[in-house]
């Protein structure tokens, strides 16, 4: 299978892999349509797999969900949409409901707390980015039985892919729980999970190999998690834990270079867009974007609370 018009986006950082681009921007044509979304990565992207894990790393109650189609937690770790449903609702592959009809359009294999460090999604018993690209397997197998061989193809080439990771690594793995602390000081580590997103660009993890897909991940969330995480506790950790953001942030754009040289469609172009710096002045300057508050959540004390410790019991605030 060669690439033609296919999207690999990554957040926090975005990267576009598609034929009719150019190095300064992204251009598609005028009315482009793509047939699928396929979403891989963390609680940014999980549309609801966690639901059906032995997990805590889960949000399928109040008052998740409470902006969201009715007011039904769907699992996702949001009060409304995921950056998927941004661009096409999309549904979790493990929904117990979902159809045949649903996978031409696409679907999200995401998991929450997930990571490109294998540690990461085993501290905390929840799907890891091999797992995820296993179940990419068995939908390509599903979506053959229901529309053919020939039409899988021109939707697997031509779709869109959403990769969300790599945040739970930095925040988790690293800072919060300190597992990798005691083997790795932060560059070391940080290159740890470039190395992992270039596994699976160079083929030894996606299906089909890199003549199939290329695509990197080299996201990051950390800041604002940082500032939650370690404020009132360490003035010293939390300016630690911002260059662990950055470093990945320069990692990334060092080997960009080396990422195009491997495509080997001529066409194709990745581009590299820095959201990293815009969310930063964001947290920096909230009222510049509308925004009272920068420094914590929405539930509870807004400094700790996720998953399970953000429950019907908590007060939520107000819009």
């Amino acid at each position: 299978m060669k690439l033609s018009c296919s999207i690999v986006l990554y957040f926090v950082y975005v990267l576009v892999i598609f034929r009719n681009s150019t190095e300064a921007g992204v251009r598609l044509p005028k009315n482009v349509t793509f047939p699928a979304i396929l979403v891989f990565g963390d609680s940014i992207a999980d549309q609801g797999n966690n639901n059906n894990l032995k997990t805590l790393i889960k949000c399928n109650f109040p008052p998740y969900g409470k902006d969201f189609m009715g007011g039904t937690p769907s699992g996702r770790f949001s009060n409304g949409r995921t950056p998927a449903d941004l661009i096409e609702l999309v549904p979790a592959y493990l929904d117990p409901h979902l159809h045949s009809t649903d996978l031409p359009t696409g679907v999200s294999f995401a998991s929450g707390a997930t990571g490109f460090d294998p540690e990461t999604p085993r501290l905390v018993s929840v799907l890891s980015l091999s797992d995820q690209l296993e179940m990419f397997k068995d939908y390509i197998g599903k979506l053959k039985a229901t529309v053919g061989e020939q039409r899988t193809n021109d939707i697997l080439t031509n779709s869109i892919y959403l990769v969300i990771a790599g945040s739970d690594d930095l925040a988790n793995t690293y800072f919060t729980i300190g597992l990798r602390k005691l083997q790795y000081d932060i560059n070391s580590y940080t290159n740890l999970l470039v190395q992992s997103a270039s596994k699976v660009h160079n083929g030894t993890i996606w299906p089909g190999g890199k003549e199939d897909r290329s695509f990197w991940n080299p996201s990051d969330w950390m800041y604002a998690i940082a500032e939650n995480t370690y404020r009132g506790r360490s003035k010293r950790v939390c300016r630690e834990v911002q260059p662990g953001s950055a470093i990945v942030q320069y990692q990334t754009i060092s080997a960009l270079s080396s990422l195009t040289n491997g495509l080997k469609d001529a066409k194709a172009r990745i581009v590299y867009i820095d959201i990293y710096n815009p969310l930063l002045d964001l947290i920096q300057n909230p009222g510049k974007y509308g925004f009272l508050i920068a420094d914590k959540g929405c539930c509870g004390t807004g400094k700790i609370e996720v998953s399970v410790l953000c429950n019907k019991l908590s007060e939520i605030c107000l819009r």
